[in-house]
C-alpha cells in the first residue's frame, strides 16, 4: 500500500482515540485541500500490508484504539488493498470510518472489491471537497459531503458524537514539524515540505 501517515490518538476524526491512516494517491486536486502533498503515490511511501498489520497491532498492545480513520488522498483508489486491511482492522474495532471523494452512488457494485469495503466498515463520509462549502459542518471539509452509517450498530454512538461534538484540530509533532489534522477553515495552508511515512504516538497509554 501507499501509505503515507500512522496516527494515533486521533481524537478528532471520530469518536473516542482513533488510528489514522492516510493513503496516497488523489487525482482530484480540489482546490483548498489541505493534504495536497498526499496526491501523489511515492516509493518511500510503500509498505506491505503485514508491516502496517504489525505496527497497528504494536500500537494496541500498549494503547486504547476505539476506531479507525482512514483518509488519503483517495482511499478508494486503493481498493484491493484496503479490502484486505480492513477485514484485519475490524478485528481490533467494528468502528472504521473512510473519507472519499467518490459519492456512496458511485461505489455501490463499482467492483466486488469496494463493495466489500462498504460492507465492512461503519462510516463513509462521501464527496469532493469543494472550497467554497467549507462552512465548518461537522466531520466534512465542506457540507456537500454525506455521513453514510453502514454499520447500524454503531449509529447511536455516532448520533451521540455529532450531537455533542465541535470541530478541532489536533497537532501532532513529528521530527520532520507538525502535522495538523483534523477539519480545516477554508483558507487553511498546509505546511510545505514532503511528509516522510513515519509512525506517530502520543499519550493514550493503555491502563
Amino acid at each position: 500500500m501507499n501509505v503515507a501517515r500512522l496516527l494515533y490518538p486521533v481524537k478528532v476524526l471520530g469518536p473516542g482515540n482513533r488510528v489514522g491512516i492516510w493513503l496516497c494517491g488523489c487525482h482530484r486536486r480540489c482546490k483548498g485541500c489541505s493534504n495536497p502533498e498526499l496526491w501523489a503515490e511515492k516509493k518511500e511511501y510503500e509498505i506491505t500490508i503485514p508491516q502496517l498489520l504489525e505496527l497497528i497491532k504494536k500500537i494496541n498492545t500498549e494503547h486504547d484504539i476505539d476506531g479507525f480513520t482512514i483518509s488519503g488522498g483517495e482511499p478508494m483508489n486503493q481498493a484491493f488493498e484496503l479490502s484486505i486491511l480492513v477485514d484485519e482492522l475490524k478485528l481490533i474495532s467494528k468502528d472504521i470510518l473512510v473519507y472519499s471523494g467518490y459519492r456512496l452512488e458511485e461505489l455501490v457494485n463499482r467492483d466486488s472489491q469496494t463493495q466489500h469495503i462498504l460492507d465492512t466498515i461503519a462510516v463513509l463520509i462521501d464527496g469532493v471537497y469543494i472550497e467554497e462549502n467549507n462552512d465548518g459542518s461537522l466531520l466534512r471539509g465542506s457540507s456537500n459531503q454525506r455521513i453514510h452509517m453502514l454499520n447500524c450498530e454503531l449509529e447511536s454512538l455516532y448520533k451521540d458524537y455529532l450531537s455533542k461534538t465541535k470541530n478541532q484540530i489536533q497537532n501532532f509533532t513529528t521530527v520532520d514539524g507538525i502535522v495538523s489534522v483534523g477539519i480545516h477553515r477554508k483558507g487553511f495552508t498546509p505546511l510545505k515540505g514532503e511528509w516522510l511515512w513515519q509512525t506517530i504516538l502520543q499519550n493514550g497509554t493503555k491502563k
